[in-house]
């Protein structure tokens, strides 16, 4: 696991809690920017899965 996929789910895990945090005190904003940053965290994780599966393909060649 590398510094994108650990940092990549915590920004998700956040976000999901601020989007869940939005949604039961009905705040359209923090529930958006609560989305927003979830899916932020999951693009950097997919970052950090292509270079684990870089880093792999590198070692068997």
């Amino acid at each position: 696991m590398n510094k994108d996929q650990v940092q990549g789910r915590f920004e998700e895990t956040k976000g999901k809690v601020k989007e869940v945090a939005g949604k039961i005190l009905d705040n359209k904003e923090m529930e958006i920017k609560g989305n927003v940053q979830k899916n932020i965290g999951k693009a950097q994780v997919g970052v950090g899965d292509v270079k684990e599966d870089i880093k792999e393909a590198k070692k068997t060649c």
